[in-house]
């Protein structure tokens, strides 16, 4: 064959400078090399589509064979359409084909299985390389007209067409076979009728064959896969989920989200959006490193089909918010004193209760403790004792509505207690839970939550309601440190109450920074002022206005006379600073039991202080005052500073974490040594106060307190929730998808808290009044309940 291929012509036109055959040669050479090269590739890409081929052929060969089998096995049901078809039913359509199929498969089987069946072989693409050179060579010397050019070209085309022939004549021979197959597929088609057709595509042949087809191809779309955790991320999971354990260790929860946030920081983003799908991928918005890791834990055990129902601790018998008794929502407070004792935790949660109450959204029960007649002795003032909860609950309604001037409607409950003389403390005996009932066990406010569980022995409080939060108001380490080995009883008592609230709380609110640093919380001023403080301060406000004299008397502190309410820091001021605070006279109203220890201490050393009786801090002999002194350093947060506040009297403090609500106010004047003490006294005496404005005067009220509770507690979120817990409605919820390693801690830590104060001589090694584990006898009697073995039996015995 000789021709001369048009590239073979461009790339001579390109070297044409006259006289250059050695160039040619060089052409030549370089484009056989080139066919070699394009020569041996295709032979390997031909032999791998043979080996492709025969794979194929193996796997129709076994295809074909189940295909058979399971015919020849399979017994059919169409339905019938006559009732001569009844008598004598025709043989199924689908076996008819099978049979009329089986020898074409036969022969096809045969056809292709033959040694001499051959696939499409390699078309011979003849090139007369000697040509190709001539013709270049050629080339170099003259040129050939157009006409030749035509010719060559035609010749060539000629030669396509023939090879082109003779490749269709072999891909026919080869596809005969199935073109058979597709006809009788055909004619198949036609002769059926519907019920048949019917029949045969609801078989179980037809489903087990389009079963087998589906397993060999598969859609590349189902193989999505969310890329699986890295070693970073695992590490970050594990030093997050250990926080509490590392917490233990002295290892604070900032360093371990500072090593959570750098181990996530690098992947965060692109894992992230990886992870989730376009629907989900929305809830992804928070700068939370801790969230979005468990979102991308979620949504790998997610792709696996894993779902979380719970774990080893968690308990189902949580009330749903649709069961509960009357369709409104319930709030329970439960508190650690009650009045007469003028104690914080016995007046605060009194108002919490009644301006929760006053929003008629939800019912609220106040749960207090009722003591004996011998404790009633010893803990209520004035010789104030009750024969029944009865009269003591008319005496608190009465006490409150004076103060706050409407009728609050809520529900007041008591839970048997103790007095502990060695705490002077208020303790629980036995189940305080059990005193709400199942049907009203919604949303629990534990005052003082780690006072409550110290030595709880009974249902866990966060198994029992939907949300719990606990209120600290004591810093009970503070007053532990002055005690006999109180750096040791400290160190205990801190881990004990890291203990407690983890197992019982799912929010805890701190009222200052003064307080423990316990899991779960935060900081948030939540108590506010007795109204009727607000009222006596807007009357010194007129009086200002009219020019009257408001003040006639000069400093007073007021409080309960225990060396530990901040006496023991007054009278080493007053000592110290004797000579500066010449013709300095404080009066000092309290009742206690250091009260014979404090008033000798003073008068031994010559101190200008006059010491009264104890009176509520809104009466009229307390009014004239201008300055209320308070060096206490163990208060959380001091009501009856808020409350001279409140009045517009001038308040000097110590500068602590527990007086920060209060640096905002003019009127607070705060000390950090014994001289700046003085100095901050005499600028008190020689000013007068500046009149509270309107805001002042609202965030000192409980309705902002009421409003900050609701929204730092979560409990407007919670109470506006259809669901039975506050967590969210997205596709992809962290509790549902994965296990949470925290809350299998906290239920263990409430396990291992049950048995332990469950053993008396446990108990009363770590200093819980005797006694405290079941109520008394007494105590049944008092609020008509039945006695421990009736409503607890032990069987066995």
């Amino acid at each position: 064959m000789n021709f001369k291929p048009p590239e073979a012509r461009s790339a001579t036109k390109t070297v044409r400078p006259s006289g250059s055959i050695v160039t040619a040669e060089k052409a030549f050479s370089f484009i056989s090399k080139g066919w070699r090269e394009v020569r041996s590739s295709a032979d390997a890409d031909l032999q791998l589509l043979k080996n492709r081929a025969n794979s194929f052929k193996n796997l129709a060969d076994k295809e074909l064979e189940n295909f058979l089998n399971s015919a020849s096995r399979t017994s059919f049901s169409v339905p019938t359409i006559t009732a001569s078809a009844t008598l004598n039913p025709p043989p199924p359509a689908e076996i008819d084909f099978v049979k009329k199929l089986q020898p074409k498969l036969s022969e096809f089987r045969r056809a292709y299985s033959s040694p001499d069946f051959k696939f499409y072989s390699r078309p011979q693409i003849k090139i007369n390389l000697s040509a190709i050179k001539n013709a270049i060579v050629a080339e170099v010397g003259e040129d050939e007209d157009e006409e030749d050019e035509r010719e060559t070209l035609r010749k060539w085309r000629g030669v396509r067409f023939k090879e082109k022939e003779r490749e269709e004549a072999q891909f026919g021979e080869f596809w005969e076979p199935i073109r058979t197959f597709k006809s009788r597929l055909r004619e198949l088609e036609h002769k059926s009728s519907t019920e048949i057709l019917e029949g045969i595509k609801n078989s179980e042949f037809v489903e087990k064959f389009k079963s087998s087809l589906k397993s060999i191809c598969k859609d590349p779309h189902e193989s999505k896969e969310v890329p699986p955790l890295d070693v970073p991320e695992l590490l970050a999971c594990l030093v997050r989920q250990s926080s509490p354990f590392l917490d233990q260790l002295g290892i604070g929860r900032g360093i371990s989200d500072k090593i959570v946030e750098s181990l996530c920081s690098k992947r965060k983003n692109p894992l992230m959006l990886r992870s989730l799908s376009d629907g989900e991928s929305s809830i992804v918005e928070s700068d939370n490193i801790a969230d979005e890791l468990d979102l991308r834990v979620a949504s790998v055990l997610q792709s696996t089909g894993h779902h979380y129902d719970g774990g080893f601790w968690s308990d189902i018998g949580k009330n749903d918010v649709s069961e509960l008794s009357d369709k409104k929502r319930h709030v329970a407070i439960v508190t650690t004193a009650s009045l007469p004792w003028m104690t914080g935790t016995a007046v605060n949660p009194l108002f919490r209760a009644a301006y929760l109450a006053k929003s008629a959204k939800q019912n609220v029960t106040l749960l207090v403790p009722w003591l004996c007649q011998s404790d009633q002795e010893l803990v209520y003032p004035n010789n104030i004792t009750f024969s029944s909860p009865e009269e003591q609950e008319s005496y608190i309604r009465s006490w409150l509505e004076e103060r706050i001037g409407f009728k609050a409607d809520f529900k007041i409950s008591f839970y048997p207690g103790k007095f502990s003389k060695a705490r002077r403390s208020i303790m629980p005996a036995g189940d305080t839970s059990c005193f709400i009932s199942s049907k009203d066990a919604d949303i629990a406010i534990l005052e003082e939550p780690e006072h409550l569980n110290w030595y709880h022995h009974g249902k866990r409080w966060t198994d029992k309601f939907n949300h719990v939060v606990g209120i600290v108001h004591t810093n009970y380490l503070e007053y532990i440190k002055r005690e006999r080995n109180g750096a040791l009883q400290a160190f205990f008592v801190k881990h004990i109450n890291n203990w407690v609230v983890r197992a019982y709380c799912h929010k805890v609110l701190r009222l200052s920074a003064a307080t423990q640093d316990l899991p779960k919380s935060i900081i948030c001023n939540v108590h506010g002022v007795n109204p009727k403080f607000i009222k006596i301060g807007e009357k010194v406000a007129a009086e200002k206005e009219r020019g009257e004299q408001t003040f006639s008397k000069g400093a007073y502190f007021l409080g309960k006379m225990v060396w530990a309410k901040g006496y023991k820091e007054l009278i080493d001021l007053l000592a110290k600073q004797k000579k500066d605070l010449d013709g300095f006279n404080l009066d000092v109203y309290g009742n206690g039991e250091d009260a014979h220890d404090v008033q000798s201490t003073a008068k031994r050393l010559n101190l200008n202080v006059n010491f009264l009786k104890g009176r509520d801090h809104a009466d009229d002999s307390l009014q004239g005052y201008k300055i209320f002194i308070n060096p206490s350093v163990s208060d959380v947060l001091c009501t009856a500073t808020a409350e001279a506040l409140a009045m517009g009297k001038f308040v000097v403090c110590s500068d602590h974490p527990s007086n920060d609500f209060f640096r905002a106010f003019p009127n607070c004047l705060t000390y950090k040594t014994p001289e700046d003490f003085v100095a901050k006294v005499k600028e008190a005496m020689a000013n007068e106060p500046l009149p509270l404005t309107p805001e002042q005067r609202y965030s000192l009220s409980w309705e902002a307190a009421t409003q900050r509770f609701m929204e730092y507690a979560e409990l407007d979120k919670v109470l506006n929730n259809p669901g039975r817990s506050s967590r969210s409605n997205n596709s992809l919820t962290k509790s549902s998808s994965m296990p949470n390693l925290n809350e299998v801690v906290d239920g263990g830590l409430a396990f291992a808290h049950y048995c332990l104060t469950g053993n008396e001589f446990l108990r009363l090694c770590t200093g819980a009044t005797p006694g405290t584990r079941e109520y008394d006898n007494q105590q049944c009697k008092d609020l008509h309940l039945l006695p421990p073995q009736v409503e607890n039996p032990i069987y066995g015995w």
